[in-house]
C-alpha cells in the first residue's frame, strides 16, 4: 500500500493507495471510523461496490446505513444535496456520524459540502471511485455544488478525515471517463513537473490500457503534487489557484452547454489548449510547446477544440469564474512546459484572438 500525508494548518490526514482497498477496509480505515456511518453513492456505483464496502464493515461490526443519489453532473445541486440532508436527519445521525463519499468527483464534492454543513461540521471520508477524483477532487478539502450560472460557485473549504483510493475501481470505468480523469494527471505535469509530462509522453497507452503499475504510478504523483500545494497554500490565496489550469475556461464550457454535456476532464483538456494557446500568444510558449501538448492530450483520447459560442458568453461565464479578484479574471498560463503561473495581465484583445480562433 502506498500512503500519502495530506498536511495543512488545520488538519493532517493520509491518503491510501491500493488495488483491493475496499475489501480490506479494516487495514487502513478503522481509525478513521466513528460508532455511525452514512455511507453516500450514487445509482452507478452502488451495483459494482457498495455491497462489497458493506460487508468490509459488517465484518468489523460498524454500524452504517447507505444513501443512494442519481448520477450526473446535473444533479450536483441544492436538490440532491438535501436528499443527503434528508437521509440524515430521518436517520438521527450526530455531529460525529462520518460520511463517506463512495463514488466520483460529484458524490464527493456535495458528501464534502453536507458533512461540512450538517451540524456545522461532521467527519467524512473520501473513498474515490474514478481517475479524476482519486488524483484531484477527493484531495485537497473543495466540496462545492453547482448553480446554474457557475460550477462549483457555493461550496466550503473542508478536508477529510482519510481518503481510500482502490486502483480496481478503475476497471470498471468508461473508457470516457478514464480519459476525462487523464486530463487532470495532464494538468499537474504541466503546471509543475515536465519530467512527468515526459513520463506520461512515453506511458499513455499502458494508462490507457489500464495497467496497475503505471495507474498506481499517475495517481501516486499526482496526489503528491496536490498535497504539497495544498500544504502551501490550503484555501487557495495563492499558489493552488496553479491547479486550476484549464478550468476557467473549461468551466465556463461546461455552464454554457449544460452541466453533464461535457464531462468535466473534458472541458478542461479543451481549456488547458486554450491556456496554451493564450500563453503562446503573450509569447510564454513555443508553437512546438502547444504542439507538444495537443498531442499528448489526442492521445489520451481528450478534446483539443472548445465549442463554439460567442466571446461575450465566454466572458460572462469567466466573470463568474472563483479567481476573478476585484472584476479581474485571472488565467493560469504557462511560462514553459512545467511551470505554470497566474495572471490578471490579459488584455481583452488578445483574449478574444485566442477565443475567436
Amino acid at each position: 500500500m502506498i500512503t500519502l500525508t495530506v498536511s495543512t494548518p488545520d488538519a493532517s490526514y493520509p491518503i491510501f493507495i491500493q488495488a483491493g482497498s475496499l475489501n480490506t477496509l479494516h487495514y487502513s480505515l478503522q481509525p478513521y471510523l466513528t460508532h455511525q456511518l452514512a455511507i453516500v453513492t450514487n445509482e452507478t456505483i452502488a451495483p459494482l461496490y457498495l455491497r462489497a464496502f458493506e460487508y468490509a464493515l459488517q465484518s468489523m461490526g460498524v454500524s452504517f446505513f447507505s444513501i443512494i443519489l442519481p448520477d450526473g453532473e446535473q444533479y450536483k445541486n441544492w436538490e440532491t444535496l438535501n436528499l443527503i440532508y434528508d437521509a440524515l436527519l430521518r436517520k438521527k445521525a450526530e455531529r460525529n456520524t462520518t460520511l463517506v463519499a463512495l463514488g466520483g468527483g460529484v458524490i464527493g464534492d456535495m458528501v464534502g459540502f453536507a458533512a461540512a454543513t450538517y451540524q456545522r461540521g461532521a467527519p467524512f471520508i473520501q473513498v474515490p471511485t474514478t481517475l479524476l477524483s482519486q488524483v484531484d477532487s477527493s484531495v485537497g478539502g473543495k466540496t462545492a455544488i453547482n448553480h446554474p450560472l457557475g460550477k462549483n460557485m457555493i461550496g466550503a473549504f473542508y478536508q477529510p478525515k482519510a481518503v481510500l483510493v482502490d486502483i480496481n475501481t478503475l476497471n470498471t470505468l468508461p473508457d470516457r471517463e478514464l480519459s476525462a480523469g487523464l486530463a487532470e494527471v495532464i494538468k499537474y505535469a504541466l503546471i509543475k513537473d515536465v519530467q512527468f509530462l515526459s513520463w506520461l509522453e512515453d506511458n499513455m497507452d499502458l494508462l490507457l490500457a489500464r495497467d496497475q503499475k503505471a495507474l498506481a504510478y499517475a495517481i501516486q504523483t499526482s496526489c503528491h503534487m496536490k498535497a504539497q500545494v495544498v500544504a502551501e497554500d490550503e484555501k487557495e490565496h495563492g499558489v493552488r489557484a496553479l491547479l486550476n489550469l484549464g478550468h476557467t475556461f473549461g468551466h465556463a464550457i461546461e455552464t454554457q452547454m449544460g452541466y453533464g454535456v461535457w464531462l468535466h476532464g473534458e472541458a478542461v483538456a479543451a481549456g488547458i489548449m486554450l491556456a496554451c494557446r493564450l500563453s503562446e500568444k503573450l509569447g510564454f510558449l513555443a508553437n512546438s510547446d502547444c504542439v507538444r501538448v495537443k498531442t499528448l492530450l489526442t492521445k489520451a483520447n481528450l478534446p483539443v477544440q472548445a465549442p463554439s459560442f460567442a466571446v461575450s458568453q465566454w466572458l460572462e461565464h469567466m466573470s463568474h469564474d472563483k479567481k476573478v479578484v476585484q472584476g479581474n479574471i485571472r488565467f493560469v498560463l504557462l511560462k514553459s512546459l512545467g511551470s505554470g503561473f497566474v495572471t490578471s495581465q490579459v488584455s481583452i484583445s488578445d483574449l478574444e484572438s485566442v477565443l475567436s480562433s
